[in-house]
């Protein structure tokens, strides 16, 4: 059986009390560096742990960890009062677009997506930057291209929220909300009618799962960005555009699942990356993106009998600690600070908040660290100091809202 986590994967948390006024301060000195630090033909400079070996040279302009992504922060933050005005960018994203649609045409992205290769998904694509440039500057060109993608990604074989149809779907949601348009509507339902299909037993689990091709690989992913719990995710969503009695199917098909991928032990519960990797003996990871956070922050709202199975995660957490990577959302602190977040919405219980804003704490001292070594910010969203800032305001409101996930 595998270690439910690495401890060298995490770190002692740090012992600085919560204070709103220093986590104010945080948001400000980001937002701050990072519109002082853009330049038209620069954009922001990418992070070496953000530069993939084969990509072309230049920024990354996506939604994920690209421009588009800081772009998306910066009008949240100022949307929602935690900033101050200041410039959006938004008259740059048709080159933004462009610049992603480049990178992602190139040879080494078609080589890494083989068979899936497409430039359209919410994360990575055009949907992410396209939205993002509906959000700052509307124009029905810019929502008629958005529709299409959207279109076009209902049937895509990744199954999977960061290129799949799960991704698009939220951002067809959200246009919904905005307008009450039967056309987002429809694209939504598509997309569900997609995921209820392809969402199939699997004997040896015991339960229904999606089996994503993905990287020229298929495999049966768990966590919220690449597999099960993103794709519940977004049922979850939109589950008022469902007929009551699919949602109701939906609702008991995904607990089932939950329950019968966890792995329980004295510290906790966890989930393995995906299917099968519980036997490898290596131990598990405790992320945003894998692992027992963010199978709470994807699945907290839940109107189903799981909360043995959340309480559990959100304890195994607690218990690793955060993460030694960095602050981010993806793969670091504030990521796995979501989880306590989302836990005290779903139980009113304090302690969880508590532990939110503890992680808090450590996570702008991660930032400045990070910042201080390499003499600048960390310029992006889901990976980046963008990401902590969103995470920050919400410890702030003591809200649960996860950047591009539940609030768009």
């Amino acid at each position: 059986m595998s270690a439910l986590f690495d401890p060298e994967r995490h770190q002692p948390l740090a012992g600085a009390a919560w204070d709103a006024a220093i986590a104010r301060a945080a948001i400000d000195q980001i937002v701050q560096e990072t519109r002082d630090t853009f330049t038209p033909d620069g954009l922001w400079p990418i992070h070496p742990n953000d530069a993939e070996p084969d990509d072309p040279p230049g920024p990354q302009a996506s939604l994920y960890f690209g421009a588009a992504g800081v772009i998306w922060g910066l009008e949240h933050l100022a949307r929602e009062g935690a900033v101050g005005p200041g410039p959006s960018f938004a008259d740059h994203l048709l080159d933004i677009q462009r610049r992603n649609r480049w990178l992602f045409e190139s040879e080494a992205w078609r080589r890494m997506l083989g068979t899936g290769w497409q430039t359209r998904s919410w994360l990575l694509g055009d949907a992410g930057v396209l939205f993002t440039w509906w959000k700052t500057a509307p124009s029905e060109p810019v929502l008629s291209a958005l529709a299409e993608a959207i279109a076009e990604n209902t049937e895509d074989p990744a199954l999977e929220l960061m290129w799949g149809a799960p991704g698009t779907m939220l951002a067809a949601l959200a246009l919904y909300r905005a307008s009450g348009s039967a056309r987002w509507a429809d694209l939504y339902r598509a997309g569900a009618r997609a995921l209820e299909a392809s969402f199939q037993r699997d004997e040896s689990l015991g339960a229904d799962i999606w089996t994503q091709t993905l990287y020229g690989e298929r495999a049966q992913y768990l966590g919220p960005v690449h597999g099960f719990a993103g794709n519940a995710f977004a049922l979850l969503q939109g589950r008022e555009l469902l007929e009551p009695g699919q949602w109701a199917s939906l609702s008991s098909r995904i607990a089932r699942t939950l329950e019968a991928t966890a792995i329980r032990s004295a510290h906790g519960i966890n989930w393995a990356p995906r299917t099968g990797a519980r036997r490898s003996g290596a131990p598990l990871l405790v992320q945003h993106c894998h692992g027992a956070p963010g199978m709470v922050t994807a699945l907290s709202a839940l109107d189903a009998p799981v909360d043995e199975l959340l309480l559990g995660a959100g304890e195994l957490t607690w218990t690793a600690g955060p993460l030694a990577k960095g602050a981010n959302l993806c793969h670091g602190t504030a990521g796995n600070a979501y989880a306590f977040l989302k836990l005290f919405e779903r139980t009113g219980d304090d302690e969880w908040l508590a532990r939110a804003r503890s992680f808090a704490m450590h996570a702008i001292q991660q930032s400045e660290a990070e910042a201080a070594r390499l003499g600048r910010r960390r310029y992006s969203l889901w990976t980046g100091d963008l990401g902590l800032a969103c995470f920050l305001w919400e410890c702030i409101r003591a809200s649960a809202r996860f950047p591009t996930m539940d609030v768009l």
